[in-house]
């Protein structure tokens, strides 16, 4: 809880504190990488740097962050905490480089705000910003104790034995474990950071869900070619398509992520394009552990040659005994696949009927995610039921800590 001292203070400058938050973690990114370019080798995301995403969600998570201290002093927003926790341990971040960040952000605070940044100021938003770090830390120590390892040991080498083009621009990859170390199972609906070495030299992570149960042995997850439209293609998108092959060897994080299945109750699946890569490991766990729930999956694609895994994802729901599937394609309801219900243009929740006291899942791009949450919540589905996953910064989560219902979630 912020000091006596320091809650006035962080009520009176927040306003203008998130008026220009965005210019601040923009200043703060690009000090930062001049101060330790260190940092984006295997570390941060150029990428999300050159398309400002990730500027915004730091923005967001901290001034989110602030308004929840203010407002529920009594409870922090567990659920943004998670999903940053989550990231941060697949990255292998350690403890001592917050100490780093600080320094940084606190840089770029005085930079853009100048003379209003009293030391009484300064001493108020020095608690926001390690009430926020020690908390994180507090759950990335728990999550790399659960899994037996330390920061710097999240990774291990792994090596590609099947790539199987599954669209003209989606991936799959199944990989082998290299060495005789015990694998530790994913939960269903968690990812993996791949970490790449790129022509420069400089190595980039990028997160991908697993996308079929683990064996002890192997692991699954697929890619989608990343085109610029414009602007750059994605880096290490196209260099895992294009030049990863049989034989080589990729280094993997330890699976993370904090949207997992609940396998004891309903489940509703509902996917966009490359958003069923989670929903594939979640049926995947399902069937192999013979689960004879209500299963529902929707999914939303351009045409059926855009929907990747299709094959995996509806092998799996015939082998549930309580499963149906619904999809949804925008060039128009043709398709000779076995499913439940083929319709025309965007998905329509309201066209099919959902299992009592279900589990929602989401997955895809984030209009597609808003307006099926949105349609959700007005059939009466509570916040606390729907959960969604997010590929890239999380640009969703200050819009939901600010919702007055505490229901709502990841």
């Amino acid at each position: 809880m912020l000091s006596d001292r320091a809650r006035p203070v962080v009520e009176a400058t927040l306003p203008v504190v998130a008026e220009h938050i965005g210019e601040i973690a923009q200043r703060f990114y690009r000090h930062l990488f001049d101060a330790h370019p260190q940092l984006l080798d295997g570390v941060f995301n150029r990428g999300n740097q050159a398309e400002g995403t990730q500027q915004v969600a730091l923005a967001g998570s901290v001034a989110a962050f602030a308004s929840t201290l203010l407002q529920t002093p009594e409870q922090l927003p567990e659920q943004l905490l998670n999903r940053i926790a989550h990231k941060h341990a697949s990255l292998g971040i350690r403890p001592e480089q917050y100490q780093v960040v600080h320094e940084n952000l606190f840089w770029a605070i005085a930079d853009v705000l100048g003379d209003a940044v009293t030391p009484e100021v300064a001493a108020a938003w020095d608690e926001v910003y390690w009430l926020m770090a020690y908390a994180l830390i507090h759950q990335e120590r728990g999550l790399y104790s659960a899994r037996g390892v330390r920061p710097e040991r999240v990774w291990r080498d792994w090596r590609v034995e099947e790539k199987v083009d599954e669209t003209d621009d989606v991936v799959t990859f199944r990989v082998r474990r290299v060495d005789d170390r015990l694998v530790k199972t994913s939960l269903p609906g968690q990812y993996v950071s791949v970490k790449v070495r790129m022509p420069d030299g400089v190595h980039q992570p990028r997160q991908y869900s697993l996308t079929r149960a683990d064996d002890g042995e192997h692991r699954q997850f697929s890619v989608k070619r990343v085109r610029g439209a414009g602007k750059p293609d994605g880096e290490v998108s196209t260099h895992l398509c294009d030049r990863v092959q049989v034989g080589d060897t990729l280094t993997l994080s330890l699976p993370f992520g904090d949207v997992v299945l609940d396998d004891w109750r309903p489940a509703v699946f509902l996917s966009a394009g490359i958003g069923i890569t989670p929903m594939a490991g979640m049926l995947s766990h399902l069937r192999h552990a013979g689960s004879e729930l209500p299963i529902t999956l929707l999914h939303a694609d351009g045409d059926e040659a855009s929907f990747a895994l299709r094959g995996q994802v509806l092998d799996d729901v015939r082998a549930l005994p309580n499963a149906t599937v619904h999809v949804w394609y925008e060039s128009g309801a043709d398709s000779a696949l076995p499913v439940d219900g083929v319709h025309a243009g965007t998905m329509d929740v309201g066209a099919v009927d959902l299992p009592a006291g279900a589990a929602y899942y989401l997955c895809g791009p984030l209009p597609f995610m808003q307006a099926v949450r949105s349609a959700l919540i007005e059939r009466g589905i509570p916040p606390r039921d729907v959960q969604y996953e997010v590929f890239g910064p999380d640009l969703w989560q200050a819009d939901l800590q600010s919702e007055p219902s505490p229901g709502a979630t990841t």
